[in-house]
């Protein structure tokens, strides 16, 4: 009987799938999740709450709203003409999801850490959460805003939160040393 590991490379290894072609599944299937996690969110927020309803989930801190935006993070050109507007961040994001879905697919060395993959696709994930938002009703559900007495930072949704941690998961994997380099002398690049 063979040993069999239960990570997603010794599982794809049980049907023929190499190591490498094992963890580009794994990647894509978390951006998967991410936007079906992301699409489910949104639409129970389209159908339970009305614009600027909010439910407090933490008083004081947390709380559910039904937010529309139209422009980019934070609210930027969202005072724009909403053609330019729509046409600036539809291309914006479809040239991000291109650069993102290539560098994942990519069999360069530089995206083989496992932070570096999963960063890659919970960006790509959230980035197409988005863009689906902005394409069929042109703005981007968000429902999830933390406050503070009269602070409140601006609503967000399950894509902006996954584009966050993959951002964040880049940056670490960029930041730490690795161990390669670490044994053979060698300078982080």
């Amino acid at each position: 009987m063979r040993n069999v590991c239960f990570s997603p490379a010794g599982i794809f290894g049980l049907v023929g799938i190499s190591r490498e072609a094992g963890a580009r599944i794994s990647a894509l299937a978390a951006a998967l999740m991410i936007l079906i996690a992301d699409r489910i969110s949104k639409v129970l927020i389209l159908h339970s709450l009305s614009p600027f309803d909010t439910v407090s989930v933490i008083p004081g801190w947390l709380r559910i709203v039904h937010a529309e935006n139209p422009g980019a993070a934070f609210g930027v050109l969202a005072e724009g003409e909403p053609v330019i507007r729509s046409i600036v961040l539809i291309g914006i994001s479809g040239a991000v999801l291109v650069f993102v879905a290539s560098a994942l697919w990519s069999r360069n060395g530089a995206f083989r850490s496992a932070a570096t993959r999963f960063g890659l696709a919970f960006i790509l994930g959230g980035a197409i959460g988005n863009l689906l938002d902005r394409i069929l009703r042109g703005t981007v559900t968000d429902f999830i805003e933390v406050y503070h007495g009269a602070w409140a930072f601006p609503a967000f949704n399950v894509a902006d939160s996954a584009i966050t941690i993959g951002a964040i998961l880049l940056l670490f994997d960029l930041i730490k040393p690795h161990r390669a380099n670490i044994k053979e002398g060698i300078a982080p690049k």
